[in-house]
């Protein structure tokens, strides 16, 4: 039997739930499936257990910084604690409440595997093996994420590495822990783990955070050693072995070993994509889903605008955030063609996800944080711009300062001189992430330099380091 419905959404993680959301609100019927957790990766393997696991010991740090509260804090991070508070915020991996919203909301769930079996056929196979049919009136969106990619390392996964699932939902902290990355997951968990006791090793080919300022990266492994990390960059493993008794070898690319309790392997994502029914609609099993800016498939068989692809499996921006924009922008759109409306008649005015080619907001919650929106310096030059910058320390404010003491970090803005407007600007320090969205509402707006100087920031808080970028980038017939 064959169930009609107007959407049908594959994946129930926070961007599966917004497109469902958007179009229900707008009066579509709409069924979500979803074969794991509803609230999928970001609420119980990624962005909720991760933070919470980071925020205790970065809250001791903070604390220790400041004479006065500094004396006051006594004893060790309770890791204990700090798990348990973790398994609380991802509800003991409980679904439960997730389910109950999209109940009370009037979103249909279907437990189980969804797969499309052509255009705008998906069946779903539960786990008792059964099956059930639906078919959309107008639209299916496919919102399954990604998963951990494992490098062709040989041995690696005999050796039953980590990735950041394991990391991130852990009931202990590992004596030793390998790290192989240099990105966001990478350094994220080596930061909690450091800060959990254990001894951490990170092993990357390269910098850290090489696709961000290069101060960021530098800090970052900085910080890292601060908390009695070993940190070596320009570093490739050649095999892994889990030994009988457990342990893990690393067996670099000189031939020295490394010794781990765990390895955690954080070298990037591939889109949960293989086993989804691409094949029956024309395109590639396995691969990331190519979409426009209103997030729909470009070359899925059928008539008509009825294939979509948000978050992760889009591979425009694998943030959470960025994700739920898409998913909002897509299920706007969903419902103005079903409904028969303009595309732009959108409540919130633009079915577009424009923000995904050149402003998009992320932080690394790592030791200290970086901040960063828009585009690098080194991108932007890639990308054709003539740019000029300002870099300042955080420690040209008075704020900064009386926020806490030790390494203050630094701030960059990236200037476009033809249109004298930011493009990129990047923070890293104790809680810049707080100073972020100013910088993201500047580029995406567009805001003109100049205008900024009237866009006076409060003394004395770190956001004052505005007024010092502004100051070091000067008037452009200055730097001409």
């Amino acid at each position: 039997m064959e169930h009609d419905v107007d959407l049908i959404v594959i994946g129930a993680g926070p961007v599966g739930e917004n497109v469902a959301d958007r179009a229900r609100a707008a009066g579509l019927e709409v069924t979500i499936v979803e074969r794991e957790l509803v609230g999928g990766e970001c609420s119980y393997w990624a962005c909720v257990p991760s933070k919470t696991l980071l925020r205790s010991a970065a809250a001791l740090r903070a604390a220790q910084r400041v004479p006065g509260a500094a004396q006051a804090v006594s004893g060790a991070l309770d890791v204990a604690a700090v798990l348990a508070r973790r398994n609380a915020f991802v509800s003991d991996w409980s679904d439960e409440g997730g389910a109950d919203w999209l109940a009370s909301v009037g979103i249909r769930l279907e437990r189980g595997h969804g797969r499309l079996d052509g255009p705008r056929r998906v069946v779903v196979e539960r786990s008792d093996g059964s099956t059930t049919s639906l078919r959309a009136r107008h639209a299916v969106a496919i919102a399954t994420g990604s998963d951990a990619a494992i490098p062709p390392i040989d041995g690696i996964r005999d050796a039953r590495p980590w990735t950041s699932r394991e990391a991130t939902s852990a009931q202990s902290a590992p004596d030793r822990l390998a790290v192989i990355g240099g990105g966001t997951v990478a350094v994220e968990m080596a930061t909690a783990y450091a800060g959990f006791g254990s001894e951490v090793t990170v092993l990357a080919r390269g910098a850290l955070l090489s696709n961000q300022e290069p101060f960021a990266g530098e800090a970052v492994a900085d910080g890292l050693r601060a908390l009695g990390a070993t940190v070596r960059l320009d570093t490739s493993v050649d095999r892994v072995d889990r030994t009988a008794t457990g342990e893990v070898v690393l067996t670099l690319g000189g031939g020295e070993t490394v010794v781990a309790d765990e390895v955690l392997v954080a070298t990037g994502r591939t889109p949960r994509t293989q086993d989804v029914g691409l094949e029956t609609i024309g395109l590639e099993p396995g691969a990331w889903i190519d979409t426009d800016d209103t997030l729909l498939v470009h070359g899925a068989a059928g008539d008509g605008d009825w294939l979509y692809a948000v978050g992760d499996v889009t591979h425009r921006a694998l943030l959470t955030h960025q994700g739920k924009y898409q998913a909002r922008a897509a299920g706007d759109v969903i419902a103005a063609r079903a409904l028969g409306r303009p595309v732009d008649d959108a409540p919130w005015g633009a079915h577009a996800a424009t923000a995904d080619h050149a402003a998009v907001p992320a932080v690394i919650y790592a030791e200290p944080e970086v901040a960063t929106v828009g585009l690098t310096e080194a991108a932007a030059m890639r990308a054709g711009l003539t740019v000029r910058t300002a870099e300042v320390g955080l420690d040209s404010v008075s704020g900064a300062g009386i926020h806490s003491d030790g390494p203050a970090g630094r701030a960059k803005l990236v200037i476009d001189r033809d249109r004298e407007v930011i493009v990129g600007a990047t923070f890293v320090g104790q809680d810049v992430s707080e100073l972020l969205h100013a910088a993201t509402i500047a580029v995406v707006a567009e805001i003109a330099v100049d205008r900024l100087w009237h866009a006076v920031p409060t003394f004395p808080s770190v956001s004052e380091i505005w007024l010092r970028l502004l100051e070091a980038l000067g008037r452009p017939e200055a730097t001409a």
